[in-house]
């Protein structure tokens, strides 16, 4: 069997490892003797792309056999990252693919050119999407739009919020089992 690995990749606003389900996915994959990677990004507070695709891909040495974990930001940076590389496949959680008119959304360098749909999908064998209707950030059209773009495997909720950080969320089964389910 191969050697697979998962990166998982917070949002932006300084997040850490220790944050809301982060710590229970690590524990949970590594009984699956999944490797993972649950690390401190730089450039945390602003989350640039200009940093942190270079670390996903140099530092976190993200491959073929890796599945990326991203929540908020984080899963635009996995996005980003698909559009260039092979990975086995992503988890995004909290989702979003426009700036949400918001300066810090801008600057992250994220959003300064069109989506490339196409090669997101075919550079991973699967993708996961969760998202909730009551998210307060952001609005349940930005997730949709993804499932409909990628055609993911797609899990709608009405009472998840962002999945953390909006409230303290210490564990995530269902993003473990969907992991579980495509290995």
């Amino acid at each position: 069997m191969m050697n697979i690995k998962a990166i998982i990749i917070p949002g932006n606003g300084g997040g850490k490892p220790s944050d809301n389900w982060f710590p229970y996915v690590e524990a949970e994959l590594a009984k699956l003797d999944i490797e993972v990677s649950n690390v401190e990004f730089p450039d945390s507070f602003f989350a640039r792309e200009s940093f942190w695709i270079p670390f996903i891909k140099d530092e976190l040495l993200a491959d073929e056999n890796t599945i990326l974990i991203g929540h908020s930001s984080g899963a635009i940076a996995a996005m980003r990252f698909a559009e260039k590389n092979k990975i086995l496949g992503s988890v995004l959680v909290g989702t979003y693919h426009s700036d949400l008119g918001m300066d810090s959304e801008k600057a992250s360098g994220y959003f300064d050119r069109p989506w490339n749909w196409k090669s997101i999908k075919d550079n991973q064998k699967w993708i996961g999407v969760f998202a909730s209707i009551d998210d307060p950030w952001i609005p349940i059209e930005e997730p949709r739009r993804l499932h409909e773009e990628l055609d993911v495997d797609y899990f709608e909720y009405t009472d998840r919020g962002h999945f953390g950080g909006d409230y303290y969320k210490p564990t995530f089964p269902e993003l473990v089992e969907y992991i579980k389910s495509k290995l």
